[in-house]
């Protein structure tokens, strides 16, 4: 509701906004925002003292529709704003966050100084052409168009534009690469080229598809020997820039707080590790008991694939691994979203009637592939998303 405010001079008031005449003879026109903030003036002067209220009527009648601009609040540049929703929105994560300002350094240079209003669908058109004709990995590139149009939306969220100019189809999008897919021998091999610390590590990865970070955030107390299951309760967040600063953090959603039925073949291996390699507190620590480094991790595999000849094969593939496994059981597709942690609106909705007894039948089956399993029934390769 539009609050009222006097000023009209000569002897008029209004219910919204206020006129005065200035010292040229013109007159200007000005109104208290909705929302608050400090008063603001129509972007000229006028002739008449009519003209002004004609403006400010205008101006009500659009903030009483819904579709008020707010005209200084579009003055600001793209970049300032953009860097204020990094600063200030919860929902954006360390590692996120840092990838956007490495792309607002490096890819969203041209648009940093533009006015929020002159940021118009053919200057996104213009930036993206010409991004995708540098030297940019097509990566980066949506990465920094998806960050572009979270921006954009926002100011339409808060009035300050009327519509995003990010409309190019799939701009935000990159075609996922097929990933490969280890074979239960492959992962064998994996597990005894690696440090022995690590051993449980890759094991959890392949056949319980946690992801590194979720791996690195496992306390003692997630693993429960007596009903075989890990609890996935916090992720080890690195970020770039200061690995100093480490810390645990919630998964992105519910569906990722999740207890993970474990194969059997894999139980003995964890219970070795609990005895020779856990800390007091974490699963896996460091030689001097200090939480383990995502990156030291890593490194380990990398020198631990490159014994078994399998130099294309990532950490998170070991995720896909057991995603593609667990499908060769039988698993239906709800039973790998609950399994793995993935979420979204429309897969709650169309999942929700996936039972805590078909977990435990994956693991058994899981196990008994590992032992009997006919390898070349497994696909070379999978596309998933993470």
């Amino acid at each position: 509701m539009v609050g009222r405010e006097g000023g009209g001079l000569m002897g008029s008031r209004r219910q919204f906004g206020s006129v005065r005449k200035l010292p040229s003879g013109r007159f200007q026109a000005s109104f208290l925002p909705p929302g608050g903030g400090p008063r603001q003036n129509a972007p000229h002067t006028f002739k008449t003292k009519t003209d002004a209220h004609r403006w400010l009527t205008r101006v009500e009648a659009d903030i009483s529709r819904g579709t008020w601009l707010d005209d200084r609040a579009a003055g600001e540049t793209f970049g300032n704003y953009a860097r204020a929703i990094l600063r200030d929105s919860p929902k954006i994560g360390v590692r996120w966050r840092e990838t956007c300002e490495r792309n607002l350094r490096l890819h969203l240079v041209p648009l940093v100084t533009v006015p929020l209003r002159e940021v118009t669908a053919s200057r996104v058109r213009e930036w993206h052409a010409a991004a995708l004709r540098g030297s940019g990995g097509r990566t980066s590139i949506s990465q920094s168009y998806r960050f572009l149009r979270m921006v954009m939306n926002t100011a339409v969220r808060e009035g300050i534009i009327a519509r995003s100019p990010c409309q190019i189809p799939g701009a935000g999008t990159v075609r996922a690469a097929e990933r490969p897919v280890a074979t239960p021998a492959q992962v064998v091999a994996l597990v005894e080229a690696i440090n022995p610390r690590y051993r449980t590590a890759v094991l959890i990865a392949a056949w319980c598809g946690l992801r590194r970070g979720e791996i690195a955030g496992l306390r003692v107390a997630d693993v429960d020997l007596t009903e075989h299951t890990i609890t996935v309760r916090k992720a080890r967040v690195e970020p770039l820039h200061d690995r100093g600063k480490a810390f645990d953090k919630d998964p992105k959603s519910e569906a990722g707080k999740r207890t993970i039925a474990i194969p059997p073949h894999v139980v003995p291996v964890i219970r070795l590790h609990l005895d020779e390699f856990a800390g007091k507190d974490r699963l896996f620590v460091s030689r001097d008991g200090s939480p383990l480094r995502g990156d030291t991790l890593y490194q380990a595999f990398v020198r631990a694939r490159g014994k078994v000849g399998l130099d294309t094969l990532t950490f998170h593939d070991l995720r896909h691994t057991g995603q593609t496994l667990a499908a060769q059981t039988g698993a239906t597709l709800a039973d790998l979203m609950k399994r793995l942690g993935h979420s979204s609106m429309a897969a709650a909705r169309r999942y929700l009637h996936a039972v805590d007894g078909r977990d435990r039948e994956i693991a058994k089956a899981l196990s008994e592939l590992a032992a009997h399993g006919d390898v070349a029934r497994l696909p070379r390769h999978i596309t998933m998303r993470s």
